[in-house]
């Protein structure tokens, strides 16, 4: 034991640390109670930086030893760095946690040694580092926000970081006391006053304090390149900040922290060119520091450099020092769009948590939230920014320009989130104090429009019109396209059309007139408008307007003239695919031709929406159509009918065989996890999750897995809405949930979430589905009276898909009645007559379940008849074909007529013949008709043929077996080895197919049979 520890102690010596925590590692296993081991390689793991597992040694040290100041010491430091790792990737509440933790490991230090100066450094480290990272929580539940609250939550706030502050000067005030000669403790009191005078927020009592400090520092080492640094970042005076960094690049001219400095100080003077050149060389010199890439976001505000960019490298800097930069991130994602990227949304929490006495941290927060229709979390934010303002200590003047911005943000939430009430009270509040200016009209006309005052909404109308003379270009655009919108809501087409007659023909020439003369066009004739479109066309420079109007024709298109008609789908499909010969790249237009063939339900539909909508990497959707994403996730879900996308569990007759894929579901995982707001993406995993367990079987995990994201889903508050899409959606989800509980036998949880799925707005939703899921629970049950209430329900109620009627087929048989087969086939019909379709496929369907239902019941003729009737109605189908001929031979063997055989013999060939790939099991009947037909050679070929057709590691026992046989013949017959069979002798095809079936007792009868041989 203690030739490890020496060992351990020398590898450390030699610089072999993972050598050496072995050997620390081997003692410990020998004793757990030897404290040198313990510490040193405690030590050892924060020098490699494993904070995690060096506390965990620290802590195994101080159960056997308390009061080792050792251990406490790297229990302290251990602490520090793991939080210092948290608060980097922006988790500053287990970072401030772990925080805690350090300083009563600290404390504990210097009341064990209170003399070395070391143990007050490191406690003032810790109090520095919390004061840094203390996050800011709303503890308030309600949207309602009340400022005396609020207030009083941000002081705690500040008291708590400014605390931790001072403590922390007044270790390295003890620190220094106790070693006057080290250098680095003036210039951690220099930061840490500097800190504590910036969370004042007031002017320092003595400005030249800290540069005092750091002249201490200096004084003792006057080379010292960061001192220097530090000096500049410190001072408020322009020459000496200059002179500092640049005396520090003199010492080090590779220094990349005084180039990034030096810029800054540039940027604030106004020496632009300058500015980017340092930061230039400090991003050469050093990639990972945050502050040059911070720097060079700030070229957007004189157009030197583009939004995009701009949010590029703020977003760079926020990925390395998360603490800085998040407000800068969201203002520049603004102007850029990038609202709804992930990024910008979890710094923005973070500024939130960082900065909460700053109103733009809440207001930058509103607008993530409103991008994400978070409508209720945006008005809380907006109330937040409010109650900051009403807080902060700067000008009047400047806190109603601010305040005035923050209110309008506030309405627009209120509107959207359908508190148009409220949303006009803040207006009134506006009004009175004289901050409605034009952009507010235009909010105030909308909300007093869906409060239902008209009049009101067109008096704020006709003010507007008044001032349109005074706008600028865009805003004379918005305000016209607003009146139009208002009068055609209120008044109709007809006088939406008259006033926009009488506008002069230059307010017509903006983009969103363009859109609305295109929009009124589309409702319903009107020479009028007709006449102008072709001269907007030629007008229209924007290549984004241009589509936007072919989008609108398009469903102009569908739009029947005739009263109570379904929308005309194949018009607008037929118009979306000429026009995308002319713009092939236009994702707008291949988004809404995607979400038209999903709507079309037509089998090959999925298939030809994913070629349609091309998948992008986190770039979001035009509102209004099916993003990429949901048009693959929303295909993948109606595909499953046609094809398996494991073969390990089925085999695919599809077709199309290029469109599913096992990334699929990892493509809505990233989805879900760079949106994690994202309601729609959380429900198209589900269903994806879904359709995955019911091919393998619903094994365990996977409904584990299911159950905790339903629950999730469901806890939704979106969910509570009454929105049509919001309904269908929890409809479904009930549905899935009540899927999985029956799967899992759990028949009481199953029948709770179908009756809850029926409590869902009727209008909404189609309960004929949560009947179907009842009577399916009460025929595992064997309750045959509800199994017979819920299938007259199904009857009663109806439904318009089809593989409603075809499951509800499977359910007859259990409820024991003997009339209802002709009124499912008759409402089977109505619903392919109604949707215009001329495909008998579901018909085929339909009559494959009744065959199903034949053979549980032993009546293979009336399977048979029914089955002919399906591959009647389907042209070519290997499924059908195959079930036709299975049932075929089964009947030729109970009932020994030829005739069967031969029906046989046809459906099989036909079904080897239309499989897109060698289908397994067909080739195999095949053979044992040919052979029954007394075909050898036909035989031989066709058992050849089915080996081909199984992937290896998926071959049967029987399959084995069957070359087992025909290795025999191929054996008896001189001179012949041509076929796989001959690879293997017959004995050991034989004993592969009872490894594999051991328990079939044909194959021990034909290997005794063998052995006596």
């Amino acid at each position: 034991m203690l030739s490890s520890q020496a060992l351990g102690l020398a590898y450390h010596r030699l610089g072999m640390f993972t050598a050496a925590i072995k050997s620390y590692g081997r003692a410990i296993e020998l004793e757990g109670s030897r404290i040198f081991a313990l510490v040193e390689s405690g030590n050892i793991q924060l020098m490699l930086g494993s904070f995690r597992k060096g506390v965990e040694q620290f802590s195994s040290a101080l159960e056997t030893v308390p009061n080792n100041l050792a251990a406490q010491f790297g229990l302290a430091s251990g602490l520090l760095g793991w939080s210092r790792q948290c608060i980097t990737s922006g988790a500053f509440g287990w970072g401030a946690t772990l925080l805690k933790e350090a300083a009563e490991a600290a404390k504990a230090c210097t009341s064990l040694s209170g003399n070395q100066y070391s143990a007050w450094k490191l406690q003032g480290d810790i109090q520095i580092a919390y004061a840094k990272c203390f996050p800011w929580e709303d503890k308030e539940d309600s949207p309602e926000v009340d400022e005396k609250i609020f207030k009083v939550s941000i002081d705690q706030w500040k008291n708590t970081c400014l605390l931790a502050a001072n403590s922390a000067k007044c270790s390295y005030q003890r620190a220094l006391h106790l070693a006057p000669w080290q250098a680095n403790l003036y210039a951690d009191i220099a930061m840490s006053v500097d800190l504590i005078y910036s969370m004042e927020e007031k002017k320092e009592p003595d400005p030249a304090l800290p540069e005092k400090m750091c002249l201490g520092a200096l004084l003792l080492e006057p080379i010292n390149k960061e001192f220097w640094v530090i000096l500049g970042s410190l001072s408020s005076n322009h020459a000496l900040k200059q002179h500092s960094f640049i005396r520090g690049l003199q010492l080090d001219i590779s220094l990349s922290e005084a180039w990034a400095y030096l810029g800054k100080f540039y940027e604030s003077l106004g020496e632009k060119l300058l500015a980017r050149q340092a930061f230039d060389r400090a991003r050469s010199i050093d990639p990972s520091l945050a502050l040059p890439w911070a720097g060079m976001s700030v070229g957007y505000q004189d157009r030197t450099s583009l939004a995009n960019e701009s949010f590029e490298s703020c977003l760079r800097a926020v990925q390395i020092l998360p603490v800085k930069f998040q407000v800068g991130l969201g203002t520049i994602a603004i102007l850029s769009g990038h609202l709804l990227s992930p990024q910008v949304f979890g710094a923005i929490r973070q500024a939130v948590q960082r900065a909460p006495h700053y109103p733009e941290s809440h207001n930058l927060n509103g607008l993530v939230c409103e991008a994400q229709s978070d409508y209720q979390s945006a008005v809380t934010a907006y109330r937040h920014a409010k109650c900051a303002l009403a807080i902060m200590p700067n000008s009047k003047a400047d806190i109603n320009s601010h305040l005035a911005d923050v209110s309008f943000n506030l309405v627009r939430s209120l509107c959207k989130a359908g508190l148009a009430f409220d949303a006009a009270q803040e207006c009134e509040d506006l009004k009175r104090k004289g901050f409605l200016d034009i952009k507010g009209l235009q909010i105030y006309a909308v909300i007093m429009w869906k409060l239902g005052q008209y009049d009101s909404a067109l008096t704020i109308a006709r003010s507007l019109a008044k001032n349109v003379l005074t706008m600028n270009q865009t805003g004379v655009a918005a305000a016209i396209g607003l009146i139009s919108s208002l009068i055609y809501s209120i008044s109709g087409k007809e006088s939406a059309i008259a006033v926009i007659q009488k506008l002069p023909s230059q307010f017509l020439e903006s983009d969103r007139m363009r859109l609305i003369i295109s929009a009124l066009s589309a409702l319903g004739p009107s020479m009028q408008l007709q006449l102008s479109l072709p001269s907007m066309f030629q007008t229209v420079v924007s290549y984004g307007v241009v589509n936007e109007i072919h989008s609108i024709i398009a469903l102009s298109k569908m739009i029947s003239s005739e009263l109570n008609q379904d929308l005309r789908i194949d018009h607008g499909v037929n118009y979306l695919r000429k026009v995308l010969h002319m713009y092939p790249d236009s994702s707008l237009l291949r988004s809404q031709l995607g979400s038209l063939l999903l709507s079309r339900g037509d089998r090959m539909a999925p298939h030809k929406a994913v070629e349609c909508a091309p998948l992008s990497d986190g770039q979001t959707a035009k509102p209004g159509f099916k993003s990429p994403d949901v048009i693959h996730g929303a295909a993948v879900v109606s595909c499953y009918a046609c094809r398996s996308t494991i073969p390990k569990f089925s085999f695919s007759t599809c077709p199309v065989q290029h469109m599913h894929q096992k990334s699929r579901v990892y493509h809505l995982q990233r989805w879900l996890h760079r949106e994690p707001w994202n309601r729609t993406a959380r429900y198209l995993l589900i269903l994806n999750l879904l359709q995955k367990a019911r091919e393998e079987k619903f094994p365990e995990r996977l409904c584990i897995i299911l159950k905790r994201l339903l629950k999730d889903a469901l806890s939704n508050e979106s969910y509570l809405e009454k929105n049509k899409q919001c309904q269908y959606e929890k409809f479904i989800l009930l549905l899935s949930a009540s899927e999985i509980s029956l799967q899992s036998q759990d028949f009481l949880e199953c029948i709770s979430c179908a009756k809850e799925a029926l409590g869902v707005n009727p209008l909404n939703t189609e309960p004929f589905f949560a009947h179907l899921q009842l009577c399916r629970a009460y025929a595992l049950q064997g309750n045959i009276s509800n199994l017979r209430d819920e299938y007259a329900n199904c009857l009663r109620i109806s439904t318009t898909n089809e593989i409603g009627w075809v499951m509800l087929k499977y359910l007859e048989p259990s409820c024991q009645l003997e009339d209802s087969s002709d009124a499912i086939v008759v409402n089977l019909q109505k619903c392919i007559e109604r949707k215009g379709n001329s495909s008998n496929y579901w018909v085929g369907l339909l009559y494959l379940a009744c065959a199903q239902c034949f053979v549980w019941a032993e009546d293979y003729v009336s399977a048979e008849q029914a089955l002919a009737q399906a591959c009647a109605e389907v042209d070519a189908d290997s499924c059908l074909l195959l079930c036709h001929g299975a049932i075929c031979m089964e009947l030729a063997r109970r009932e020994c007529v030829p005739q069967f055989l031969s029906r046989a013999l046809s459906s099989l060939t036909k079904a080897q013949k239309a499989s897109p790939t060698p289908l397994p099991i067909v080739s195999l009947l095949l053979a044992q008709v040919e052979a029954s037909l007394g075909s050898k050679a036909k035989w031989e070929r066709n058992l050849r043929l089915e080996w081909s057709s199984w992937p290896p590691a998926m071959r049967p026992a029987e399959l084995y077996f069957q070359m087992h046989l025909l290795a025999m013949q191929s054996s008896a017959v001189s001179g012949q080895h041509s076929g796989v069979e001959s690879s293997q002798s017959p004995e050991r095809w034989l004993l592969r197919a009872i490894h594999l079936n051991p328990s079939c007792l044909r194959y021990w009868k034909v290997l005794q049979k063998l052995v006596d041989s």
